[in-house]
């Protein structure tokens, strides 16, 4: 079900950058929140258990997820509508997206692999998918005030 959720998640996402759209308050902190409030709830009882190299496996998927997030940020063309800040991507944002969802099928399979009986990995499937985006988004944002371009705002 969570894996369900989280190509859910990617598709909305992608598919909303790809095509371009609105960057409003709501788009950039609403997703990433409730992923990462989802991830981190399972965090505690999860590490528990978990072994050093577990917990090595996770900082590192974190680290280069997040990396490739503030890429995608970077990546994608933004202008100033007169609705206000809209986005784009480019073909370096979808072959940005193509790597990470490949890093993250990879983590998927590798660290079962590597630790049968962890649970780690599975129990963080939202929050390193929150993370990618929290940081492309952050980083969409400090772009955006850098251009002093205003955030769109919500239509009632």
């Amino acid at each position: 079900m969570g894996i369900l959720v989280g190509l859910w998640v990617l598709f909305r996402v992608v598919g909303r950058q790809i095509t371009g759209s609105l960057v409003t308050q709501r788009s950039l902190m609403l997703m990433p929140a409730i992923l990462l409030i989802i991830g981190l709830l399972p965090l505690p009882a999860a590490l528990g258990t978990a072994s050093t190299g577990e917990i090595a496996f996770l900082m590192l998927d974190c680290v280069v997820l997040v990396g490739l997030g503030l890429s995608r940020g970077a990546s994608l063309h933004l202008t100033q509508r007169e609705d206000g800040l809209y986005q784009k991507g480019t073909g370096a944002t979808l072959a940005l997206w193509i790597a990470t969802l490949g890093i993250r099928i990879g983590a998927a399979f590798t660290a079962p692999a590597i630790w049968p009986h962890g649970t780690l990995n599975h129990a963080t499937l939202a929050l390193t998918i929150g993370l990618t985006i929290a940081a492309q988004n952050a980083m969409i944002y400090r772009r955006a005030l850098s251009m002093h371009i205003p955030l769109a705002v919500e239509r009632a």
